[in-house]
C-alpha cells in the first residue's frame, strides 16, 4: 500500500457542501405538529470524508423515537435517505 500515490481524491457526483439544500427521508414533525415520516428539506452544515450533517428548522427524530435537541442529522454520503433537493420554482417579481 506504500507504493500507492493519489494527486487528489476522487470526485463523486453526489458530492455536498456546506450549504447546500438537500432532503432527507425521517422522522419530523409536519405543520399541524404530528410526527410523519417523509421527505423534508434541511442544509447541509458540515461535510465530513465519510458522514454530512443536515441541520432542520423542524424538529427530527432518531430512529429509535428520541428527537434530536440541535435539529441535525448524520447521514453517510452514498445514503439512500438523502439527495439534492428539488429546485423550487420562484414567482417573478412584480414591478409594481
Amino acid at each position: 500500500m506504500a507504493g500507492l500515490r493519489f494527486s487528489s481524491a476522487p470526485e463523486t457526483e453526489d458530492s455536498y457542501r456546506v450549504g447546500d439544500r438537500v432532503e432527507v427521508f425521517c422522522d419530523h414533525d409536519n405543520e399541524e405538529e404530528d410526527r410523519v415520516r417523509g421527505w423534508l428539506e434541511g442544509v447541509v452544515v458540515q461535510v465530513d470524508p465519510k458522514i454530512v450533517a443536515v441541520q432542520f428548522k423542524e424538529n427530527v427524530y432518531l430512529t429509535d423515537g428520541w428527537m434530536v435537541p440541535d435539529h441535525v442529522l448524520w447521514c453517510p454520503h452514498d445514503s439512500k435517505n438523502m439527495r439534492k433537493a428539488r429546485q423550487r420554482k420562484r414567482r417573478p417579481r412584480s414591478s409594481d
